[in-house]
């Protein structure tokens, strides 16, 4: 998936994490004159090409919104060509992100899809489990409001069979039943395709996360809009409660 990743984080103010909403393949192509999985096969043209700019970047994290819990909404014959993209590009794509070192975790309600795309995932984690380079997250039948429900589940069975107490409940325990819980939360999430909304994305994990919209339909984010987005991080001073004074001068909450 491009070429060989080389981690460089040698900045305090680039981000760890990239968590990206990535809109307007449709849009794209109908502007073209194109169908709309057109679009959605262009685009995942652009994912092979953020492995490598993460990873030249030092960014050692990259989350990306493929399908929605709420895509199942769309035409009938679009989910099911997505399916088929998802489960081709896994088939394609696996051995060539194992040969760069790029661990690949699939996160969201994967029940509701064809057994062989669930076995494909399940062959891409295992392939990949160890490997460090660069962290891939792909977002699947994924909804920021389901995500934190079937942790909620999970705690409530914990404190109903008597193993946990409901004052033990804090916000890092239901972290720690997210499907991303062992991702640190995003320093940064970028939407394209001009959309300004987070759409049930990692609802929980974006607490503090800067937000970046631009108007770039996703097949045409490339190297030159990854840099953009990463210069306007650059120049915002995130303060997590505190004022700007204290983060000048390293201080505590008074």
């Amino acid at each position: 998936m491009g070429q060989e990743i080389a981690v460089d984080a040698e900045a305090d103010n680039k981000p760890r994490h990239i968590a990206i909403i990535m809109d307007g393949n449709g849009r794209w192509a109908r502007k073209r004159g194109l169908p709309r999985v057109a679009g959605h096969r262009r685009g995942v043209e652009t994912v092979k090409n953020m492995v490598p700019i993460c990873g030249k970047r030092g960014i050692p994290y990259l989350t990306l919104f493929a399908f929605s819990s709420e895509n199942w909404r769309r035409p009938s014959t679009e989910v099911k060509l997505l399916i088929e993209l998802l489960h081709t590009t896994l088939e394609t794509e696996m051995r060539r992100l194992h040969e760069h070192n790029v661990r690949l975790r699939v996160i969201g309600d994967l029940s509701r899809f064809p057994k062989k795309l669930q076995h494909k995932i399940d062959q891409a984690h295992q392939l990949t489990r160890d490997n460090r380079a660069l962290n891939l997250t792909i977002a699947i039948n994924y909804g920021g409001q389901w995500d934190i429900t079937q942790a909620c589940r999970s705690i409530a069975q914990l404190v109903a069979g008597g193993e946990l107490s409901a004052d033990a409940i804090t916000p890092a325990l239901i972290e720690s039943h997210l499907c991303t819980s062992e991702l640190p939360p995003p320093d940064l999430f970028i939407r394209t395709g001009g959309e300004q909304r987070v759409s049930n994305f990692l609802l929980w994990q974006l607490a503090y996360t800067e937000l970046y919209f631009c108007d770039t339909y996703w097949p045409d984010f490339d190297e030159d809009s990854v840099d953009r987005a990463l210069a306007q991080f650059a120049s915002r001073q995130r303060r997590y409660g505190k004022t700007a004074e204290q983060i000048k001068t390293g201080s505590g909450l008074a």
